[in-house]
């Protein structure tokens, strides 16, 4: 393995932080970042339930290292919905020296409109054979991964898994360990026990006392699905009586 290590960490600028009692300080893993927090040279995840926080930083995130808020590369500047929070402002990136040659921000709630933006710009040569509309939703994801990703690349994505199968997140775990063997760097949102299981990877669970560092056994959402698959029919009685 080797990673591009692009970003080392990240935390808040405490002269940047704007109401502590208001969205999204009062967040618990956003109030986590006053300490700065690793990231792993070549996968880092970020999982936890819904309303945990993992969209807003990832979000924050992609901002702050130049990334449109919606998805895209740093040469994408569209908006269709102004929803961003002011958490990029605030937050501090420690980095290499050296930048990232590519990178891209991969949303799965607005991916349509990054399709949409890759016609209209003329570089849906960069994406593939097929037009991404063209395509179902797992594929286009597949095909953005294969055709627009590519070496010594920093690249960060919003629950992947949303669009894909389990075989769909198979392909993209190959896609990523093939990249972090060329320099590639992943900070990835998901919900995926499947994409959590990436080798070596660093872990970081969102919750009600902010972000910690887990392994994979000791995820919640890994618990969960290892204790349902387990015994269905028991667990479905315990949870429907």
């Amino acid at each position: 393995m080797r990673g591009g290590g692009w970003l080392r960490a990240v935390g808040l600028d405490p002269d940047r932080v704007g109401d502590r009692r208001a969205y999204p300080y009062t967040i618990p893993a956003v109030r986590t970042l006053e300490r700065e927090v690793p990231l792993d040279p070549a996968v880092t995840f970020l999982v936890g339930e819904n309303g945990s926080g993992k969209s807003t930083l990832i979000e924050a995130l992609a901002v702050a290292a130049g990334f449109n808020a919606e998805g895209g590369s740093r040469n994408f500047a569209f908006e269709t919905r102004g929803s961003t929070s002011s958490l990029h402002q605030a937050l501090r990136l420690v980095r290499e020296v050296q930048r990232p040659s590519t990178g891209f921000f991969l949303r799965a709630e607005s991916f349509f409109n990054v399709a949409t933006q890759v016609e209209e710009l003329g570089v849906a040569q960069s994406y593939g054979d097929r037009s991404l509309h063209e395509q179902s939703h797992g594929e286009s994801f597949l095909s953005l991964a294969l055709h627009r990703f590519g070496p010594n690349g920093l690249y960060l994505m919003d629950e992947p898994e949303a669009a894909l199968s389990p075989q769909g997140c198979l392909a993209l775990l190959r896609r990523v360990h093939d990249l972090v063997g060329d320099g590639g760097q992943f900070i990835i949102a998901t919900h995926s026990p499947l994409l959590l299981a990436y080798p070596d990877a660093t872990i970081y669970e969102l919750d009600d006392q902010g972000i910690q560092q887990v392994g994979y056994d000791d995820s919640q959402h890994v618990a969960l699905f290892r204790a349902f698959l387990s015994s269905p029919d028991a667990f479905l009685r315990h949870l429907l009586d």
